[in-house]
């Protein structure tokens, strides 16, 4: 019937029966798993409460399928199912009554009844084992003994070895915590540290992990034996003080660690067995007094270790403190030089355009043709000359820049021309400058620094071309990275020097011709705006450096 159809949707079987043997619906589910259903009658008979004896000849009264149909009010019941395969699975049937129909729902719950029997045989088995283990004889108690013995010894050299070669003291002592542990069958074992008449928790072993750092401190009795410098050992249900206490009582085995006679903390042992302590106590004395050394000697190797870092740190920074110093004392002494010569230099040129524009006027005056064309030659290449030494003025004060201090926005393409504009000297004649300028945006920077690094890789690119060649400049913008490309056809560099270019005071130059410094702050410069400078050098065939800034 379509109104049962909605029951399609479930994962469980379903079968809806009017009166006794009308079948009205059965769900996909239910015809998949039991395709060889013939009739609710037979149906019925191949299924059988889970534990139900038959002692009547009307088999229909222990059908759980007949209870279900005749019960009056919904039913439920554990059922068992026998296919033709003589295959046993196990069902929840519930049933419920809607007018004259009653619809069963069958849950299988076959794995959880194997679930069940498998359990109860794993139970006896269980009981046979602890049988076993119980007529174990003396002697193998003896053999037993002596191997934990054996085992006990090993595990101390262990921990010996470990103490003599290690220098970290976290190794050290979860090492030793470990092979304690083991030991003496710990559910839990730390080592705390002391600290004003108590103890803070620095590593552990086992249950608790997240205790690091917990202040403890432990009752008289205890105290009273770690002052003497003895072992404390007792059956507990307080680990230690105002701690939470045991379901219970586990044996507590506490061990001061001294160095010269002072306290300097404790391993604390927690285990369930119930055992007395009789050669174990000269094992846990030699690893205390090993853990005592080996600590003191561990701390003191890294107080060394500390200093010799933070010296390294300072003189790194103070490196690069004086890379800057020289790098700002160099701009400035640059911008005064730059301020002057420009003034020294715009007095002659203003004197010299001036004459230049009054003779312009005067040149069409002249009647000797010959000389009028000459003058006016003479005169407009001069007035170019006026025009070149102005541009090269202008330049100048522009690559300074010493009051651009903030971050600012530049046309790097145009920053790199100006630099160009300025090196013409080197280039002059001698090296073919090739450009593959992308569509760059304008980028906040700091647009002097960035002219500096870009004159020392062109101008070192210059030197490295011995005679004639070409420099490509390529400037690219992708994925909000400005990148920067300078490549020359020059003589290279070395291979176990290219790692070295970077480092201040390292120079292939001759002596009074480089200082070592170029590459040392333009690497600072770049890291300044966030970005990386390296350098791709093949001998005899040229180097390309690579800037690369985030925008």
């Amino acid at each position: 019937m379509k109104k049962f159809d909605f029951f399609n949707q479930y994962r469980d079987p379903v079968i809806v029966v009017r009166d006794y043997e009308k079948i009205v619906f059965k769900n996909n589910t239910f015809c998949r798993v039991f395709k060889n259903f013939e009739g609710i009658r037979k149906f019925a008979h191949q299924m059988t409460f889970e534990m139900c004896p038959v002692d009547s000849e009307n088999v229909d009264l222990f059908s759980p399928i007949f209870q279900a149909i005749t019960s009056k009010e919904n039913f439920f019941a554990r059922v068992s199912y026998l296919n033709s395969y003589n295959q046993t699975f196990y069902y929840d049937l519930t049933a419920v009554k809607r007018g004259a129909y009653t619809i069963m729902f069958l849950v299988d719950v076959s794995s959880e009844v194997l679930l069940r029997d498998n359990r109860k045989e794993q139970e006896m088995i269980k009981d046979k084992l602890l049988k076993l283990e119980e007529e174990n004889d003396e002697l193998q108690k003896i053999r037993l003994k002596a191997q934990a013995q054996a085992i006990r010894i090993a595990l101390i050299n262990k921990v010996s070895n470990i103490i003599r070669e290690s220098m970290d003291i976290s190794k050290i002592l979860n090492s030793a915590l470990k092979e304690l542990a083991i030991m003496f069958g710990c559910f839990r074992a730390y080592y705390a540290s002391a600290n004003d008449g108590g103890f803070c928790i620095e590593e552990t072993f086992g249950e608790k992990n997240g205790s690091k750092g917990t202040q403890i401190s432990f009752d008289n009795y205890a105290m009273k034996k770690l002052k003497s410098n003895k072992i404390s050992t007792s059956y507990s249900l307080m680990e230690y003080i105002d701690a939470k206490p045991f379901k219970q009582s586990v044996l507590r085995i506490i061990v001061p660690i001294f160095h010269m006679q002072k306290i300097i903390g404790v391993i604390v042992l927690l285990s369930y067995q119930k055992r007395e302590l009789n050669e174990e106590i000269e094992i846990l004395d030699a690893v205390s007094s090993q853990l005592g050394n080996a600590i003191i000697r561990a701390e003191l190797y890294q107080k060394n270790a500390k200093n010799v870092r933070d010296l390294k740190s300072a003189l790194d920074e103070l490196k690069e403190t004086q890379l800057q110093l020289i790098n700002s004392e160099k701009m400035a002494s640059l911008g005064q030089l730059v301020a002057g010569v420009a003034h020294e230099i715009n007095t002659p040129v203003a004197s010299i355009k001036s004459n230049n524009s009054i003779i312009s006027k005067l040149i069409p005056k002249i009647e000797q043709e010959d000389l009028r064309q000459m003058l006016s030659e003479i005169n407009n290449i001069d007035s170019e000359a006026i025009q070149r030494i102005s541009n090269i003025v202008v330049s100048l004060k522009k690559f300074v820049r010493l009051d651009e201090a903030e971050l600012q926005e530049a046309d790097i393409n145009k920053e790199l021309d100006l630099t160009l504009e300025l090196i013409r000297h080197e280039t002059k004649n001698k090296i073919e400058i090739e450009k593959h300028y992308g569509n760059i945006p304008m980028i906040k920077c700091y647009p002097n620094m960035l002219n500096q690094v870009f004159t020392n890789v062109l101008i070192n690119a210059c030197q490295a071309i011995e005679d004639k060649g070409k420099i490509i400049i390529t400037t690219e913008y992708e994925n909000n990275h400005l990148i920067v490309k300078i490549k020359d056809n020059g003589k290279g560099i070395p291979k176990e020097n290219l790692n070295k270019i970077f480092t201040a005071g390292y120079t292939t130059k001759g002596v009074g011709v480089g200082t070592g410094l170029g590459l040392a702050i333009s690497q600072k410069i770049i890291d300044k705006h966030n970005g990386t400078i390296k350098a791709i050098s093949q001998l005899g065939a040229g180097t390309e450096f690579i800037i690369t800034i985030q925008c």
